[in-house]
C-alpha cells in the first residue's frame, strides 16, 4: 500500500540564518516571515509570487502576529528597536501606487520581544520582553501598562477571547499568571508546573478553559471560572500518549499495512526525542463518521517531529501527522497554524537546525482517509447495548431453572404404619401452652372496645389511592452538596468498605472492615441493625431488586444473603466453594441469579431462599444454590471488579481484569462479546454502570454509559455501544486507596471519593467538577446516591458516614 502524504508543501524559503524559535505569522490568506534580518516578506497563501516586502526595522525581527483591528487585517512585528503595526491592504495599495509601504510604530526600545499577541476587540497589543509584558495601543504609540511579576523570561501571553480584560502569561519560571489588564493586578498565579519552561498557550472558548504546554511535552488544561480560581481538568504527557498510541496500533495493524501517520516511529532504528509543545491549535475534524463528529474537544499540538491530535475529554491521542517523506523540514523549531481556505489547515513551519521556512497545508483527502481508518479502529464488530433488543436464545445460560424437589411422601405399609411411630413428643418446644384445666373460670364476658376513633373516609380513600405509587425523582435539582447528617459507625476507626441504598431509598447497607454489616435507615437517625457472619473485611454489599434481601461478601472468602428482619444469614456460601476471595457479587437478572467474581471466574448461580428452620437441626440451612454457568477471562487473569444491571432484564456483564482490560460478556450467548485493552494504566478497581432508578426515567442510550477507575489514572466514562472512552475525570486524588464512584439516579451527575478528605461531584457532560465536598476526617472511600431522593452518602476510611442534600433554597 502506498504511503499517504498528509502534508502538501506550498512553498519553502531559505533564509540567511536559522529562525528555529522565532514567532512567525500566518492567517487564512497571508503568511509573514523575516527576510534578510531586518525586512519582512508577506506571502499570499494562494498566490505566492511576488511577495510583499516591508522595511522599517533597524534590528532583527524577533516576533510577528497577524490579526484584525477595526475590521482591518494587520501585521504586528517586533524587534529590539520598534514594535510596528502594518495595515496589509494599505501596504499593497501603496506598493501598487509606486510608494513605499510604511507602518505605525506603537512601541520603542522595549528590548528583545519574544512573543506578540493581539486583542481584536479592544485594539490592544501584548509584547513579551524579558520578564515583563508590555500592553500597547495597537493604533498609536501608547504604553497602556507593564505587567511584571515573573521570575524568568515570559515566553507567551494571550488575551482571553470572552473577557478582553483578562490576559494570561507563561514564563520560563514554569508558572502562569492571570492578569487584570485594566488594573494591572494578578488575579491568579500557579505553582511551578514542570521542570521545563512553559512554551505555548491556547484558549478553549467553547468550554471556558485554557491549555498550556511545556518543553518536555507536558500539557495542563485548566478551567477559567468567573472567580478566576483555576481548577486543573487534566494533565497529559505527549510522549506517554504516543507510546500507548503506537502500542495499540501495533496490536490492530500489521506492519506492511500501516500507513504513515498511524505509527509515528518505526520499530527499528528509533531515536527517542523530547516532544516540546511548540504550538496548540483547535480545529474541528471534518469527517462524515458519527464517532468523530461527536468529538468537540480536539486540539492539535505542534511539536518538533509533527502534529498530534488530542481529545481533551478522553485524554486520548487520536492521530499523528509526522514530518516525513519529501518535505523540506523534518524537525520543526516553531509552528504558526491557522484555518485555511476551504476548511483546510495551514502551517508555517521553521526548521529546527536549518534555515528553511515552509508553508504546509494539511491534505484534506489524506486526512479523511486517516479519519476513516481511525473510525474503523474505533468501531466494534457488533454494536452492544445494555437494553436487550432480541429474546433469549434457546440454549442461553439465562434460561436455566432450579429444580424444585418436594418433600418425599411416607411409604404406607398397611395398618402397621400407624404403629411404627411410638413414644414421640407431640411438640419440640421447651414451653407448652397450658390447656386451662387448673385456671379459674372466666367471670367477665366479652366487652367490645367503643373508644376507638374512626378514621375519616377521605383519609382512607387517599391512602388507598396513593398506595403503591412512586414519587418522581426531582431531576431538575442541583447536585447534593450541603451536609445534612454525620455519624460514626464504630467506637474504633473502621473503614467503610461498601455502601448501597435499597431500591426504595429507605435503608442503607454498610459493609465494614471488621467483617460486620450495618443496616441504617436513610436519614441515619436510628441505631443500626448489626449483622455478623464474616471473619474478614466486607468488600461488597448489594440489595436485591425486591428489597427483601441483601448480600455481603468478604475476603474470607464467604458470601452471605441476609433478610433485614433476621440476624442470621439465610444462605451462606463458604470457602469450600471458592479458591480465591470473592471480589464482587450481586443479584442479577431481576434477582433470578447470583453473579459472582472469584479469581479469573465469573460464576452464575441459581438459588432458592428459605427462612424457615428445623427446630432440632437449626444449624442446617434450607436455602440452596446451584452453579449453572462459569465464564473465564480471556487471558486467565484475575477479575478485579464486575458490574451488571439488575433493575431490568439485561444480558450484558462487565468484568475488569488485573491485566488492565475490561471484558464485556453477553450472557444470552454465553460468551465474551468484546474486550477493551489497556483501559487504564493500572488494574481497574471499580466498574459501575448508569443503572437509573425506579423513581426516574432516562433515555435508553444513557444506560450504555459506565465508569471505570484505577489508582493514579482517574475516572473514565465509557460508551458500551462503541467500547470507547468518551470523557475523563481527574480533579480528585486517588493514589493508593480504592475510591469508588457512582452515577446519580437521573444520570446527570457523578460522585467519587478522594484521598484529600473530600468527595467530588462532576457533571457527566464536563470534565471539571461541580462541587468539592470537603471537611471529611479521612479518605472518602465510598459514595452512594439515594435512588428516591436527591441525597449523597459518603463513607470514610476511619468509619464516618456523611449525608448531603441540595442547597436549601433549591429544595421543593
Amino acid at each position: 500500500m502506498a504511503a499517504v502524504q498528509y502534508f502538501i508543501e506550498r512553498f519553502s524559503v531559505t533564509c540567511n540564518k536559522p529562525m528555529s524559535h522565532l514567532q512567525l505569522a500566518c492567517c487564512s490568506s497571508h503568511c509573514a516571515l523575516p527576510w534578510q534580518d531586518k525586512s519582512i516578506r508577506i506571502y499570499e497563501n494562494n498566490n505566492l509570487e511576488p511577495p510583499l516586502e516591508l522595511t522599517g526595522h533597524h534590528g532583527d525581527v524577533s516576533a510577528m502576529v497577524i490579526g484584525t483591528v477595526r475590521d482591518r487585517l494587520v501585521l504586528c512585528s517586533a524587534s529590539e528597536d520598534y514594535v510596528i503595526v502594518w495595515d496589509i491592504d494599505r501596504c499593497y495599495r501603496r506598493i501598487r501606487e509606486g510608494v513605499s509601504a510604511s507602518g505605525t510604530v506603537v512601541g520603542t526600545l522595549l528590548g528583545k520581544v519574544e512573543h506578540l499577541s493581539l486583542c481584536p476587540q479592544s485594539a490592544r497589543l501584548a509584547a513579551c520582553s524579558g520578564s515583563r509584558v508590555f500592553l500597547l495601543n495597537a493604533e498609536r504609540e501608547d504604553v497602556l501598562g507593564v505587567l511584571k511579576a515573573h521570575l524568568g523570561p515570559v515566553t507567551a501571553s494571550e488575551f482571553c477571547p470572552w473577557d478582553v480584560n483578562l490576559l494570561i502569561s507563561i514564563s520560563e519560571d514554569r508558572t502562569f499568571k492571570i492578569w487584570d489588564v485594566k488594573k494591572g493586578d494578578i488575579l491568579f498565579e500557579s505553582a511551578v508546573l514542570s521542570a521545563y519552561p512553559l512554551l505555548s498557550l491556547f484558549f478553549l472558548e467553547q468550554s471556558s478553559q485554557f491549555i498550556t504546554g511545556s518543553g518536555d511535552g507536558q500539557l495542563w488544561c485548566y478551567t477559567l471560572p468567573v472567580d478566576h480560581k483555576c481548577r486543573l481538568v487534566t494533565k497529559l504527557d505527549l510522549s506517554k500518549l504516543e507510546q500507548k498510541y503506537e502500542r495499540n496500533h501495533r496490536k490492530t495493524s500489521s506492519p506492511q499495512n500501516s500507513p504513515d501517520g498511524m505509527i509515528g516511529n518505526e520499530v527499528r532504528g528509533t531515536v527517542e526525542t523530547t516532544k516540546p509543545v511548540l504550538k496548540i491549535w483547535a480545529q474541528k475534524l471534518h469527517s462524515s463518521h458519527a464517532s468523530l463528529q461527536q468529538r468537540t474537544s480536539c486540539v492539535w499540538i505542534g511539536s518538533s517531529d509533527g502534529l498530534y491530535l488530542l481529545d481533551l475529554d478522553t485524554s486520548e491521542l487520536l492521530m499523528i501527522l509526522p514530518l516525513k517523506g519529501d518535505l523540506s523540514i523534518s524537525m520543526a523549531g516553531s509552528w504558526a497554524v491557522t484555518n485555511g481556505l476551504g476548511g483546510n489547515m495551514c502551517c508555517l513551519v521553521t526548521s529546527l537546525f536549518g534555515t528553511s521556512v515552509t508553508l504546509l497545508e494539511v491534505n484534506s483527502a489524506g486526512l479523511d482517509e486517516l479519519c476513516f481508518r481511525m473510525a474503523m479502529g474505533f468501531s466494534v464488530d457488533e454494536q452492544l447495548s445494555v437494553v436487550p433488543s432480541s429474546p433469549l436464545m434457546t440454549m442461553s445460560p439465562l434460561n436455566a431453572e432450579l429444580a424444585k424437589h418436594g418433600r418425599k411422601p411416607q411409604k404406607k405399609i398397611g395398618v402397621s404404619c400407624q404403629k411404627s411411630v411410638k413414644d414421640q413428643a407431640l411438640v419440640f418446644h421447651t414451653q407448652v401452652k397450658s390447656s386451662g384445666y387448673n385456671t379459674a373460670p372466666h367471670r367477665t364476658m366479652f366487652r367490645p372496645k367503643t373508644s376507638v376513633k374512626k378514621k375519616s373516609n377521605s383519609a382512607s380513600a387517599t391512602s388507598t389511592n396513593t398506595k403503591g405509587l412512586l414519587s418522581e425523582y426531582p431531576s431538575h435539582l442541583e447536585a447534593p452538596s450541603m451536609p445534612y447528617a454525620h455519624i460514626t459507625v464504630s467506637t474504633t476507626p473502621t473503614p467503610v468498605s461498601s455502601l448501597q441504598f435499597s431500591g426504595n431509598g429507605k435503608q442503607i447497607a454498610c459493609g465494614l472492615g471488621d467483617g460486620s454489616v450495618l443496616l441504617y435507615n436513610s436519614s441515619l437517625t436510628s441505631n443500626p441493625a448489626v449483622y455478623t457472619g464474616h471473619s474478614k473485611a466486607v468488600n461488597t454489599v448489594c440489595w436485591s431488586h425486591s428489597k427483601q434481601w441483601f448480600l455481603s461478601t468478604s475476603e474470607d472468602p464467604t458470601l452471605c444473603i441476609w433478610s433485614p428482619n433476621a440476624s442470621e444469614p439465610v444462605l451462606t456460601m463458604g470457602d469450600d466453594q471458592f479458591a480465591k476471595p470473592i471480589r464482587s457479587a450481586q443479584f442479577y437478572y431481576l434477582d433470578k441469579f447470583l453473579l459472582l467474581a472469584s479469581g479469573s471466574n465469573l460464576m452464575l448461580y441459581l438459588y432458592h431462599l428459605d427462612t424457615t428452620r428445623d427446630d432440632i437441626k437449626r444449624y442446617k440451612q434450607r436455602s440452596k444454590c446451584k452453579l449453572t454457568s462459569k465464564f473465564n477471562m480471556k487471558s486467565g487473569t484475575d477479575i478485579t471488579s464486575m458490574s451488571a444491571i439488575n433493575d431490568f432484564y439485561s444480558y450484558i456483564v462487565l468484568a475488569a481484569g488485573a491485566d488492565r482490560t475490561i471484558q464485556v460478556f453477553d450472557m444470552n450467548q454465553g460468551c465474551m462479546a468484546t474486550q477493551i485493552p489497556d483501559a487504564h494504566c493500572r488494574a481497574v478497581h471499580l466498574l459501575t454502570q448508569n443503572k437509573g432508578s425506579a423513581f426516574c426515567t432516562q433515555a435508553l442510550e444513557s444506560y450504555n454509559l459506565f465508569l471505570s477507575s484505577a489508582i493514579t489514572d482517574g475516572l473514565k466514562l465509557w460508551d458500551l455501544r462503541t467500547a470507547r472512552c468518551v470523557r475523563r475525570y481527574e480533579s480528585h486524588v486517588n493514589r493508593c486507596h480504592h475510591c469508588t464512584a457512582a452515577f446519580s439516579p437521573c444520570g446527570r451527575f457523578i460522585a467519587t471519593g478522594s484521598e484529600d478528605h473530600s468527595a467530588y461531584i462532576f457533571d457527566t457532560r464536563s470534565s471539571s467538577f461541580l462541587h468539592k465536598l470537603p471537611r471529611h476526617s479521612e479518605t472518602v472511600l465510598n459514595v452512594a446516591f439515594n435512588p428516591a431522593n436527591p441525597e449523597l452518602l459518603t463513607g470514610t476510611l476511619d468509619g464516618k458516614l456523611a449525608l448531603f442534600h441540595p442547597a436549601e433554597s433549591l429544595l421543593p
